[in-house]
């Protein structure tokens, strides 16, 4: 048995003491080409020196990019050092990588599996890959290059040593495949010959190893580019939520177009607030904004409660619809009631800012019930709206009613007189020496209503759905509509 756990502690005393071995001289490698620069290194106060390739630091780059250092065996990689072993007929053979500090071993035959790495400085590879041939040293204790290294002059008594370095396509030396033996030798033709082929063989390996880590690089990108894809198509999928009623949102994502809708019957409400123009002008723009935001997201928790569509929003004027979407029958009572808690909120929010001295809008109201076509328009900025005479005269009703005020049509009164307290105005004139006939929505009719405090009364909980939710008896009355 070779005594290589012998050699494993050599070569730690002679790196920890090394004052105590033979000074180690300059000695340059011989080769056709000139001789390679050399890093000198001092241990124990002793010199010591070991020749580096010209394209050091262009070979480490190339060597850590493979990411084989320190990796567990591979099965390929021990096969083609056991069969240099058996084709050259040596007890040793291994295939070893050159870091920038040591040699390591990759694979090997012949060594007990505790020998993985040495010193750079002791390691005959590390003058291997200086070379671009089979270096062959029949006896070492005879080369000037080796005949002081610690495996030589001690035990295990290394005399013959063969390497052929690893080179790849872009001609950097990464390691060496290599055998040795303890008796002075000579390897023939063949054996050299196939020493050289089983070389490229570990770098065909090698190659492999990088498509597969290239691969894998691409395959992670590829991952983050579908990740990235899958968030941004959601986040578009969200924002086309929020700007599209979702069953229209959805068909245009099925189809990428909606087809345009014919609605016989549907309640259209205008909502928009007297003196708005002239607040404008006298109002900074910053809190100008932040007023419209406040009665417009109220007005959009409002709509969506009560089962209607925001349609658009142009200035001061908010616009929604009911029985579009979902087409049943309540759709005028849910514009109704809707109507009711948009003033009652719009008085709380009053209040407040008149007790703070600040300015505040008057809301006046319109609905109108009636046949509409909806669509959605644009191909980059799609727009959800409704089209008629219907949403004409809806807009006849808003435009011709006073301030704090609700102006219903005809057409929805006959339908919600049952349920709310209503004013009738008679005929009123509009566009083009037109009249309609209108009416006022005061309120739900008392016994439609919860009992508790009267509509535009605070309300302890803050709410003004609270204060305008309707009787059960009225909840009835619409689920018979519904079915």
């Amino acid at each position: 048995m070779v005594p290589w756990l012998d050699l494993v502690w050599f070569i730690a005393d002679y790196t920890t003491n090394f004052e105590r071995f033979p000074k180690q001289p300059q000695i340059n490698c011989f080769f056709r080409k000139p001789a390679p620069p050399r890093v000198a290194a001092h241990y124990g106060g002793t010199a010591l020196s070991f020749p580096i390739p010209a394209d050091e630091a262009q070979r480490l780059v190339a060597l850590r990019a493979l990411d084989i250092l320190d990796s567990a065996p591979e099965i390929a990689y021990d096969e083609i050092a056991e069969l240099a072993a058996q084709i050259c007929n040596c007890p040793v053979a291994f295939i070893s990588f050159i870091d920038s500090d040591r040699r390591w071993i990759k694979a090997k035959y012949g060594l007990p599996a505790e020998v993985v790495e040495a010193p750079r400085r002791v390691a005959a590879c590390s003058t291997t890959i200086c070379g671009t041939e089979l270096l062959v040293v029949p006896d070492m204790t005879k080369d000037p290059r080796f005949d002081h290294s610690p495996i030589v002059v001690g035990s295990p008594y290394c005399r013959f040593y063969c390497g052929m370095p690893l080179i790849t396509d872009e001609g950097h030396a990464l390691g060496a495949l290599c055998v040795m033996d303890f008796e002075p030798r000579q390897l023939n033709c063949e054996q050299r010959e196939s020493l050289r082929r089983l070389s490229r063989q570990v770098l065909t390996q090698l190659k492999l190893r990088g498509q597969l880590i290239e691969h894998g690089r691409t395959i992670e990108e590829l991952d983050r580019a579908r990740i990235e894809a899958a968030s941004e198509k959601a986040r578009a999928e969200q924002l086309l939520d929020n700007v599209l009623p979702a069953s229209v949102a959805d068909e245009l994502k099925k189809s990428g177009r909606v087809q345009p809708k014919y609605t016989p019957s549907a309640t259209i409400l205008f909502a928009d607030f007297q003196g708005f123009t002239l607040l404008a002008e006298r109002m900074d723009p910053a809190p100008l904004v932040d007023l419209l935001d406040q009665y417009f997201t109220a007005f959009d928790e409002i709509v969506a409660r009560h089962g209607l569509e925001k349609v658009k929003t142009i200035g001061d004027a908010y616009m929604a619809v009911g029985g579009v979407l979902d087409t049943d029958r309540r759709h005028p009572i849910d514009g109704c009631l809707a109507a009711l808690e948009m003033k009652a909120t719009v008085a709380a929010i009053n209040s407040r800012r008149e007790k703070l001295q600040l300015p505040a809008l008057e809301l006046r109201v319109g609905i109108h019930t009636g046949p509409v076509v909806s669509a959605v328009i644009g191909s980059q900025r799609f727009t959800f709206d409704i089209w008629g005479e219907a949403v004409n005269k809806a807009s006849f009703m808003e435009t011709h009613c006073p301030p704090a005020r609700i102006n219903i049509s005809e057409d929805t009164a006959r339908r919600v007189e049952p349920f709310f307290e209503l004013e009738a105005r008679g005929l009123v004139e509009v566009k083009h020496e037109r009249k309609h006939r209108m009416y006022f929505l005061n309120r739900l009719r008392s016994e439609c209503r919860k009992v508790g405090r009267p509509l535009g009364e605070d309300h302890p909980s803050g709410s003004a759905a609270s204060r305008i939710a309707p009787h059960p008896d009225i909840m009835a009355r619409r689920a018979r509509l519904r079915a």
